[in-house]
């Protein structure tokens, strides 16, 4: 017995795009973690809304200027590597720091 499934070529595009973006979060855990002093009260979630996703960052106060750096250079270089990786993706991802 087979089993045929039809999938619309929009539906496998949405696929790759979850799979790039669950790699990304994976991608910002990783960097995030090595950078503040208390990594196991970092909360990462991800908010999907069609050609944009927003990834939203919880931390401890402390942990707030180790993230963001001097003059918000380690900020803008985080940002923008997600926005130039999801560019290639045909897509736009936003990282939002939320206290």
């Amino acid at each position: 017995m087979s089993i045929r499934v039809h999938l619309s070529r929009r539906s496998i595009v949405r696929r790759r795009i979850r799979g790039y973006f669950s790699v990304m979060r994976e991608f910002l855990e990783f960097v995030l973690r090595q950078l503040i002093e208390y990594p196991d009260d970092m909360v990462l979630t991800e908010i999907p809304g069609g050609r944009t996703t927003i990834f939203k960052l919880q931390l401890r106060q402390s942990d707030v200027g180790r993230v963001i750096g001097r003059s918000g250079q380690t900020i803008h270089a985080i940002r923008a590597l997600l926005a130039s990786s999801a560019a290639r993706h045909g897509q736009r991802a936003t990282l939002e720091i939320i206290e």
